[in-house]
């Protein structure tokens, strides 16, 4: 009697554990696609197995995928996604890989072509600038479309450098005759007088992040001609009061060390023909104590002013060595930091 009672509750866990596991296939379309998408001695595969927790086998050019139910389905969907990419004529990196698994977890139904061929730049050494998240693309798009744009996130989301390519590319297509790069010359524990040499020297320091991005989009020796020329200004945003910027690409870099003045001084530099750019990271404000930082209370005065988007990046955007994102996450879990405002899920909030 017992013994009967239990089969129908038996039964019916072990036909929920074999719908939760899953098998399913994926074909590439020729040979010499699949040896790109399996990558050298299949490395690509087991990369996707480690990511997404499923097993992957390969026959001539077929995939067999093994695992949960949601996983199988989202290893299948990546593999169709890259495969495309591959077809595309774009080299994916075990890097893209990873890129790409964390853009389709987070939006199944997105389109890795529109993300990774979106070309914003090639530098001078035939680097590909592209977005490599949901949130970067956001960011590119509303640079292209609005004035002003906010990118508000942690470290290594690809804030600055994007803007900077996005500079560069509006400079050489001409739709800007020169790009300003500024930054507050605040950092943490330092002061400016405690540094040596003369005024130049002393805020060079917080600019070099500035002209380190610029000479990855072209050569040295261009790099320097144009700021020679005065085409590309690097400049403290102290040195900003009092002027007007037309048709210029403004880019404020490190924005949660502005004080509020400093922010609205910045701000209403803004010529015709400009467009700014304002990045930064509100877990990471030097400011002294008392201060509130220009770009939490920016975020506040300036939310639903036509014009002005804010775009919000997360550790799911971090662009660097993965262990960056392990990092961010924890000191996530462990506190708050001061100042910090509460952002909304990546992308762009209504403008």
């Amino acid at each position: 009697m017992l013994k009967s009672a239990l089969i129908p509750r038996y039964s019916g866990i072990l036909a929920r554990l074999i719908r939760e596991r899953m098998r399913d296939n994926f074909q590439a379309e020729d040979t010499s696609l699949a040896n790109l998408l399996f990558g050298q001695q299949n490395r690509n595969l087991k990369l996707v197995e480690r990511m997404l927790g499923v097993r992957v086998g390969s026959r001539g050019s077929e995939l067999t995928i093994e695992g949960e139910d949601a996983q199988v389905r989202l290893a299948r969907r990546l593999f169709e996604e890259v495969h495309g990419l591959l077809k595309a004529g774009y080299m994916v990196s075990p890097a893209d890989l990873d890129y790409a698994s964390r853009i389709l977890s987070a939006d199944s139904r997105a389109h890795l072509r529109d993300i990774f061929l979106d070309t914003i730049f090639v530098s001078t050494r035939k680097k590909v600038i592209a977005p490599k998240s949901l949130a970067q693309k956001a960011y590119v798009d509303a640079i292209r479309k609005h004035d002003v744009v906010f990118g508000i996130g942690p470290a290594g989301t690809g804030k600055t450098y994007l803007a900077m390519a996005m500079a560069v590319s509006f400079l050489v297509k001409k739709e800007v005759s020169r790009i300003v790069l500024v930054r507050p010359a605040v950092e943490a524990g330092e002061k400016l007088g405690f540094l040596p040499g003369d005024l130049a020297e002393k805020v060079n320091p917080y600019l070099r992040p500035l002209y380190d991005a610029l000479y990855d989009m072209m050569d040295f020796d261009k790099g320097q001609a144009l700021i020679a020329n005065g085409v590309v200004e690097v400049a403290p945003l102290a040195f900003m009061r009092g002027r007007t910027l037309n048709d210029a690409f403004v880019i404020l870099d490190e924005a949660q060390n502005t004080t509020t003045e400093q922010m609205k001084m910045c701000l209403t530099r803004l010529g015709f023909g400009s467009r700014a750019v304002i990045t930064g990271d509100v877990t990471q404000i030097d400011l002294p104590t008392g201060r509130r930082s220009g770009l939490v209370e920016a975020t506040e005065v300036l939310r639903g002013v036509e014009g002005i988007v804010f775009n919000y990046f997360s550790d799911r955007d971090v662009v660097r060595h993965p262990i960056v994102q392990t990092i961010i996450q924890a000191y996530e879990r462990r506190r708050p930091a001061a100042g910090e405002c509460v952002a909304p899920s990546s992308g762009i909030s209504p403008s």
